[in-house]
């Protein structure tokens, strides 16, 4: 994660796996048009392959799993 030209964080686009299993391919980062508040885009890879947002700092924040702390999301590979 770094910081890009515009202000933007910067999420890898890429394959990243959610810590529940699941795998989705990030798109970009979007800013919101009232609060400018950054959002990662990203689509399932599985069943219907829906389109999601989420907040940048929720997407990059650990989450403790059976007592250990690991990512939300872990890049799995960038196109």
């Amino acid at each position: 994660m770094t910081s890009g030209e515009e202000g933007y964080t910067m999420v890898q686009p890429g394959r990243y796996r959610h810590y529940k299993g699941q795998e989705y391919e990030v798109l970009g980062v979007a800013r919101h048009s009232e609060t400018e508040e950054e959002y990662v885009v990203y689509r399932a890879l599985y069943g219907a392959h829906g389109l999601w947002i989420r907040q940048t700092a929720m997407f990059l924040e650990p989450v403790i799993v059976d007592g250990h702390s690991c990512p939300r999301f872990q890049l799995l590979a960038v196109p």
